[in-house]
């Protein structure tokens, strides 16, 4: 008679049911892939607990009031580090989470001007509610499942040359010539000597070569070396901030050893939202149109990042969706109202979550990882301005060049198609907003498809959201007519 098999020899080790849990292993990936892109996911968004501060605060409100900047750092941290905890966990997808900066600007440019910032985030929160109806309810996955493949590949494509674009902006690489024509150039008067954007390249190659020989944490490897050589460079030059007067400046943050490591959160900001107020400042409908603006947008820049970002990981199906879609799209709309009550802005996916992905990550345990470094940002904050923003900038490129292949998957044989396809790829660069691209594409589908004989073949529900952005594109002339 042989012995009963004991206890170690039947039950899964701890380790074994993370792994399934997060399918670590079904999806072809390893413990040691998954942590190296949550950290390189974490440090090419890292500039946001920088940078949405610098949005947000100092702008004074309809009241006279402003946010402070320490504050709204801790917040952004705090909100970022939860959600993409939550959306780790929950869609077990590795996309981070952080205030995304389409809203701020909103928000900060022209919200304010009429509402107190209590009152705008707290439209912020409305504007999450509906989203998370909409994606309960299967709305949201309607219209996901309404949106042509062809569509789909065109928003990863248009989303890919949109990072890249950010990154070459991010760096210097390109600039704005300040005139209408012609609107950028190559770095400042033609000229890309100056030292941030040298170590930009710098970057660029390191990775560039370090991806050509298949090294694994490539884009890793390439942070950290050249945020060496800028520390270097800026302690034998002494560059400086930029500051919007020096061109020759770092863009955001001056790369040097940091004189403290820790700093203690301030938190006061978490629960300071008011979702009536804006309704008695400035009347139901006008409230009701900036809801209308947010809702829209916070809705396809999520879409057109999360099908980019599925198709980039090699999770997406040949329809674009992915594995555990609606749970995704519900917690998307939890980032919005935890953004908002945190006073943070509305938390979306981020398009640098493809840098992660670009490192191998696959499961929602690298957005655990991100996650968690974001919220041991809250108590190190100096650490978070070691990287310049010129260094994440290249990892922004490389990501955007391998988003960009998936072009190979269009066919361009038939021209009702090709038009609506190209624009989307086009506008999301151009107009740096992934809804822009996403509504001029529907929009261009369904007139172009529709009047070349192919109407039968359009969702109904394709028709509803083109004639959405259409309101959508024109809502300066409406909301100009609307009674303050």
């Amino acid at each position: 008679m042989s012995a009963s098999p004991t206890n170690t020899e039947t039950a899964p080790t701890f380790r074994g049911r993370l792994d399934r849990f997060f399918e670590i292993s079904a999806r072809g990936s390893n413990w040691a892939t998954e942590l190296r892109g949550g950290v390189l996911t974490f440090v090419t968004m890292a500039y946001i607990v920088i940078l949405n501060p610098l949005i947000l605060g100092g702008t004074e409100d309809v009241a006279g009031h402003s946010l402070q900047g320490t504050q709204l750092a801790a917040v952004t941290a705090l909100s970022a580090g939860v959600m993409t905890v939550l959306f780790g966990l929950v869609a077990r997808l590795p996309f981070a989470f952080a205030a995304g900066l389409g809203i701020n600007s909103f928000l900060a440019v022209n919200v304010v001007k009429i509402l107190t910032w209590q009152e705008a985030m707290g439209l912020v929160v409305i504007n999450g509610v509906i989203i998370v109806i909409l994606a309960a309810t299967g709305l949201r996955r309607l219209i996901f499942n309404a949106v042509p493949p062809q569509l789909k590949t065109a928003i990863t494509v248009g989303i890919g040359l949109f990072i890249a674009f950010i990154g070459f902006v991010d760096s210097g690489f390109v600039r704005s010539t300040n005139m209408s024509s012609p609107p950028v150039q190559l770095g400042e008067a033609g000229s890309i000597a100056t030292v941030p954007t040298v170590v930009f390249l710098v970057a660029l190659v390191i990775m560039a070569v370090l991806m050509a020989r298949k090294v694994k944490g490539a884009l890793l490897i390439g942070i950290v070396a050249a945020t060496v050589v800028a520390i270097v460079a800026e302690a034998i030059f002494h560059v400086g901030p930029s500051l919007g007067k020096n061109p020759a400046g770092w863009n955001l943050t001056v790369p040097q050893l940091p004189t403290s490591l820790v700093a203690l959160p301030d938190l006061s900001l978490v629960g300071q939202f008011d979702v009536v107020g804006s309704f008695g400042r400035i009347g139901a409908l006008a409230a009701i149109m900036l809801i209308f603006t947010l809702v829209f947008t916070n809705f396809f820049d999520a879409m057109g990042s999360m099908t980019g970002l599925a198709r980039s990981a090699g999770l997406a199906k040949e329809d674009g969706t992915f594995p555990r879609l609606q749970p995704a799209l519900i917690v998307e709309g939890v980032g919005a109202i935890v953004g908002g009550g945190t006073s943070a802005s509305s938390n979306t996916v981020f398009v640098e979550s493809a840098s992660g992905i670009g490192e191998g990550a696959k499961t929602g345990f690298a957005s655990v990882i991100t996650g968690a470094l974001f919220l041991l940002a809250m108590f190190f904050t100096p650490l978070t301005q070691v990287v310049p923003l010129e260094v994440a900038a290249a990892a922004l490129v490389i990501v955007g060049a391998l988003m960009v292949v998936q072009i190979r998957h269009i066919d361009f044989s038939e021209f009702s198609s090709v038009l609506p396809v190209f624009l989307t790829i086009i506008v999301m660069p151009l107009t740096y907003s992934i809804a822009n691209g996403i509504g001029v594409g529907f929009i261009s589908w369904v007139l172009v498809r529709s009047l070349s004989g192919k109407a039968r073949e359009i969702s109904p529900l394709l028709w509803i959201v083109a004639a959405g952005f259409l309101v959508y594109f024109a809502r300066g002339p409406i909301e100009a007519v609307l009674p303050h």
